[in-house]
């Protein structure tokens, strides 16, 4: 996967903003973790919102990807389909998602498939939630939810901070002729 430059060299999402981006462009800013297709609980009164570790039917635990993501708005009352004006309103993403990283004018992680070439780096960096899901929605009633409140969606791996060094490689240990 190459990234996506433009005659500038400059990584669209570099030099566009949220509104003037495609809907190719914008639909390529998921990085596939699925935090966002977890089930998440408001506190009344506040605008606290408690995620938990019980993923939305549709979502797809080892892919991290919706199922039916053509139809999910159909199939899911509370699914929401982001776009630049409902991302003003949204406090419940996850601080590692590309839209709000771009939003609040940071750039994306190295982990992020646009800038490692690699949709698999955001399970390699521990973002995604694959592995973590304690249960789909489907198996857990909404008065139980409470039971499965996590903490980790809202924080980032320690080794999604920063790139990995690239392993050394070792120096040859022939002579050169002469020596």
């Amino acid at each position: 996967m190459s990234v996506p430059h433009g005659s500038s060299g400059i990584p669209f999402w570099r030099r566009k903003s949220l509104a003037e981006m495609t809907d190719s462009e914008w639909e390529s800013l998921c990085d596939g973790c699925g935090r966002c297709c977890l089930n998440k609980l408001e506190e009344e009164g506040t605008d606290r919102t408690f995620y938990t570790n019980v993923g939305c039917r549709l979502l797809d635990g080892d892919s991290c990807r919706c199922r039916d993501y053509a139809h999910r708005l159909d199939k899911v009352d509370d699914c929401v389909r982001l776009t630049p004006e409902s991302l003003k309103t949204i406090t419940w993403l996850p601080p590692s998602c590309a839209y709000v990283l771009l939003a609040d004018g940071k750039d994306l992680y190295w982990w992020h498939p646009l800038v490692s070439g690699d949709p698999h780096t955001v399970h390699a960096a521990g973002v995604s939630v694959r592995g973590r899901l304690g249960a789909s929605e489907t198996e857990v009633p909404d008065e139980d939810l409470e039971e499965y409140i996590v903490s980790w969606p809202l924080k980032l791996p320690k080794g999604a901070r920063r790139r990995p060094k690239e392993p050394s490689r070792p120096q040859s240990s022939r002579r050169a002729e002469g020596d």
